[in-house]
């Protein structure tokens, strides 16, 4: 038996033509007509701040509905193997390639000294077992270092900041004017404030962010109440 002949028979051939829907899939993702990251449990976020010092968010849900029950069934089952933290799609693509490849050779390897039809669609179908159970393990072997590809980080949004606490960074701040930073881990978020006249805001003083101006991309605050 030739390697040809192996994946055009049973068991191969049904990952045959598993792998041929996989590397057609990759094509349209190639030239941009399907989304790799889309239909996937991965919640996937990103941010970014501009050099105005606006927030701006960038959160992309990949798998769509993040309450359903199957989706996070199927997300609880992708953890527990080892195959979360990159698109569902690689995890599909690698199980898929693995399994073939698997199948494929002990296909190869054991058909030719099985005697009987019947015999080789009994080892055949144990055969396809056995591939699905390996190519789990290899596919997370293969996602551990693919996850470093995929890290992302915590969105948040502009009125996300309303209630927040910031501090003034401008000698002063007024109806048409200010800069503050709101304290986060790493770097702070420098923004752009005003605040009513007149105030005692100044460099270095703390202050309590009360709303988002949507239309002007700037928010608004108020001297923090002294206990």
């Amino acid at each position: 038996m030739t390697f040809s002949e192996a994946i055009l028979a049973y068991p191969t051939v049904i990952y045959t033509t598993f792998l041929g829907v996989v590397l057609l899939y990759w094509a349209l993702a190639l030239i941009g007509l399907v989304d790799y990251e889309s239909g996937g449990p991965d919640l996937d976020v990103d941010v970014d701040v501009d050099a105005g010092g606006d927030i701006a968010h960038n959160a992309h849900l990949l798998d769509g509905e993040s309450g359903s029950n199957g989706i996070g069934t199927l997300a609880s089952y992708l953890v527990a193997l080892g195959l979360s933290g990159v698109p569902f799609s690689v995890v599909v693509s690698l199980l898929t390639l693995l399994g073939w490849v698997v199948c494929g050779m002990t296909t190869l390897w054991l058909f030719p000294i099985v005697p009987t039809n019947i015999l080789r669609f009994v080892v055949g179908s144990a055969i396809l077992a056995a591939a699905f159970a390996l190519s789990i393990p290899l596919a997370a072997a293969c996602v551990r270092p693919l996850r470093k590809l995929f890290i992302t980080h915590n969105a948040i949004s502009n009125t996300a900041l309303v209630g927040h606490e910031c501090v003034v960074l401008t000698g002063a701040v007024d109806e048409k004017f200010g800069r503050a930073e709101v304290p986060a881990r790493g770097a702070g978020y420098h923004i752009r404030v005003v605040a009513d006249t007149p105030n005692n805001l100044k460099r270095g003083n703390t202050a309590v962010i009360l709303e988002y101006d949507e239309s002007l991309r700037l928010y608004r605050i108020a001297e923090k109440e002294k206990p």
